[in-house]
């Protein structure tokens, strides 16, 4: 179990998929940045087309709250168009919050 659930049975799993100006633009270092910040495990990483960037994170639900407000916002050069996000179980896959690449 990761260092962001601990023992907490509350943990759930964040996945979201946010578009528009998100690749080139410091986006994936913005969530990094931010989900370590918050003590969240998972990873961030850019879709294949070049438009999107997916993000999966794990803990306590109002934690990943804040962390999909900051998707939904960005960093100052990102354009969101949409963020779809949907929740699951915390599987504990994930020890760290990294980038994937």
């Amino acid at each position: 179990m990761s260092q962001a659930q601990g023992d907490d049975t509350n943990a759930v799993a964040l996945r979201a998929i946010v578009r528009g100006r998100v690749q080139g633009v410091g986006f994936r270092d913005f969530v990094w940045t931010r989900a370590n910040a918050l003590g969240l495990a998972g990873y961030v990483r850019n879709g294949s087309d070049g438009r999107t960037v997916e993000v999966e994170a794990e803990g306590d639900k109002a934690t990943l709250e804040k962390l999909l407000k900051d998707l939904k916002h960005g960093p100052p050069m990102s354009i969101i168009e949409s963020v779809d996000a949907h929740w699951s179980e915390a599987m504990g896959w994930h020890s760290l919050f990294n980038v994937q690449y």
